[in-house]
């Protein structure tokens, strides 16, 4: 996964936002990959969010084309005038058969597969890790030594990509807490090339974690932690 050993060290700096709500999170759904759009609500967290987001200066927009991430975007590169790029790699988590499904349906209908949250017929925590770490990384090779990359993508696939940039061990990927809806975490580039979390979850006061990235315990009793 990403070292940044072959860039020109400089202050980068990497803003990961999650997309805003849409009607699938509300009613609980794993969305994986499957294109749903921001419902009414998650377009006003997005342009809230944009406003908030500006101040950082971004000098790139980058975002899975998936259209609830497309769209936030959108709304980033309407406040700044900044054009906004696409990568695959960067869509959610392949959710397999749960996709569509309600979490008490999960729950219910795959027991194990739930207790060890692997989606059948999706992809494994490290493989999503795999591959939105590699898409950073290369996003990262292409920015200027004091540039801020902001990345509009989705809650697993960011909080897992982080882990891989990061390098943490797949042992504690669980301590990084999710993002909520249209909330984002800071990356700060460090004199060798490596990453340093410097906000997680920031852009509101605590909100529930409405997402398809493995739930908290709390979440698991039927309530969302904050």
């Amino acid at each position: 996964m990403g070292t940044g050993t072959r860039r020109e060290p400089g202050r980068r700096r990497l803003v990961l936002w999650r997309h805003g709500q849409t009607s699938w999170n509300v009613e609980r759904r794993f969305q994986g990959k499957t294109d749903i759009p921001l419902d009414e609500t998650g377009v006003a967290q997005a342009q809230r969010a944009a406003r908030l987001l500006s101040g950082l200066r971004p000098t790139t927009i980058l975002a899975s084309p998936l259209q609830r991430a497309a769209d936030t975007a959108a709304a980033l590169a309407e406040v700044t005038g900044l054009p906004v790029s696409y990568d695959r790699d960067l869509i959610e988590r392949d959710g397999g058969k749960w996709e569509g499904l309600t979490s008490t349906e999960i729950r219910e209908r795959y027991p194990a597969e739930h207790a060890a949250w692997q989606p059948p017929g999706g992809e494994t925590s490290a493989q999503v890790a795999k591959r939105v770490s590699a898409a950073l990384d290369r996003a990262l090779d292409r920015l200027p030594a004091d540039g801020v990359l902001v990345v509009a993508s989705h809650g697993a696939a960011l909080r897992l990509g982080m882990c891989g940039l990061l390098g943490f061990p797949e042992e504690i990927w669980e301590r990084l807490g999710g993002l909520s809806n249209c909330c984002w975490s800071v990356l700060g580039e460090m004199r060798d090339g490596g990453w340093r979390l410097l906000e997680h979850n920031a852009g509101t006061l605590p909100e529930p974690v409405l997402s398809d990235d493995r739930p908290g315990q709390d979440e698991r009793a039927g309530t969302s932690t904050p």
